[in-house]
């Protein structure tokens, strides 16, 4: 028994593996964190690297038995990742997807990494990794409909009807906020390094109401951001804010009127400044909300993963 684990042995460790950043976690039979260790060595860095050399050398610093299991989730399980773990095609049991992780051949541990969601629908075509094991430890009910939203570069609305995906969709709204602010004409009005933004911002709240209010169009919205700071003194900062607002509500608007409201809160898996700023935007929208924080549901969902491959045994 290894003493840096004061008695209590891992049996499991559990990776978030993205395009940029890692995160690992060394995890006992009963679900419980023993160790954590986070890393800009994603799936970038990893292809230089090699990922088992990565891998291993995050388990070696958390002091990991040699024949620990792995299960991951995110980016290292994509066609340029560690290997492709194939999409499952939804609607599926969040259960199943779980279950279904492909298995790193040649290793000397069992590592295993979960599939990603695929929606092949003709006319609207659409692909996630990682968000489907935030989902899975997002505490969703197993009976009814139920709507998530994953904010982020490329946010994920994701409809959950009995325990199963039954449809998603995805809004890139922060690769738009980014593109936009350093790529088109409103680089001169937002400045070089944009202002982080709040939701308690007036500006935010106006700009996101005016695309809530116009179902989401924001194009025809977009230059008066650029008008304002010419004839109206719009301050960089504010104008930021005003970027922010409009993405944001138009993001919501949209899916929305995709999805419909509901009865069930909006389920809204989030950490970090996105929350404040989704949570002001959806109250605005007039949906009820549920937050939960993003990295304690998918370090849930990779442990529900383990279970559903056998890694561990079921929560007592």
């Amino acid at each position: 028994m290894s003493p840096e684990f004061a008695g209590n042995e891992p049996a499991v460790a559990a990776l978030d593996w993205g395009t940029t950043r890692l995160r690992a976690w060394l995890i006992d039979g009963s679900g419980n964190v023993l160790a954590e260790r986070r890393g800009d060595d994603g799936l970038i860095t990893a292809r230089e690297k090699g990922f088992s050399n990565v891998l291993e050398g995050h388990l070696a610093a958390m002091g990991a038995p040699d024949a620990l299991p792995v299960i991951i989730c995110g980016m290292a399980g994509s066609r340029q990742g560690w290997i492709e773990a194939p999409y499952v095609t939804v609607p599926a049991p969040i259960g199943a997807i779980l279950g279904g992780a492909a298995r790193v051949a040649d290793q000397k541990r069992d590592i295993r990494i979960v599939p990603g969601l695929a929606q092949r629908l003709a006319d609207a075509p659409d692909v996630m990794r990682g968000e489907e094991t935030q989902l899975a430890g997002a505490g969703l009910p197993a009976k009814g409909r139920h709507l998530a939203c994953m904010p982020g570069t490329h946010s994920k609305w994701v409809l959950v009807e009995d325990g199963a995906v039954a449809g998603f969709g995805t809004w890139p709204t922060g690769e738009l906020f980014s593109v936009l602010s350093a790529h088109s004409i409103l680089k001169h009005s937002l400045g070089e390094h944009p202002a982080p933004v709040t939701g308690d911002s007036p500006f935010f709240r106006q700009w996101c109401e005016r695309a809530l209010g116009e179902g989401g169009d924001v194009t025809s919205k977009l230059f008066a951001i650029r008008a304002a700071g010419l004839l109206q003194d719009l301050k960089s900062e504010d104008a930021a804010a005003c970027l922010s607002g409009l993405l944001i509500g138009g993001e919501i608007a949209s899916a929305k009127r995709r999805y419909g409201a509901g009865d069930a809160p909006v389920v809204l898996i989030v950490s970090g400044a996105l929350a404040l700023l989704y949570q002001a935007a959806l109250d605005l929208a007039g949906l009820a909300v549920r937050t939960v924080d993003a990295d304690e549901a998918v370090r849930a969902g990779l442990i529900e993963a383990a279970r559903e491959n056998g890694m561990i045994g079921a929560a007592k």
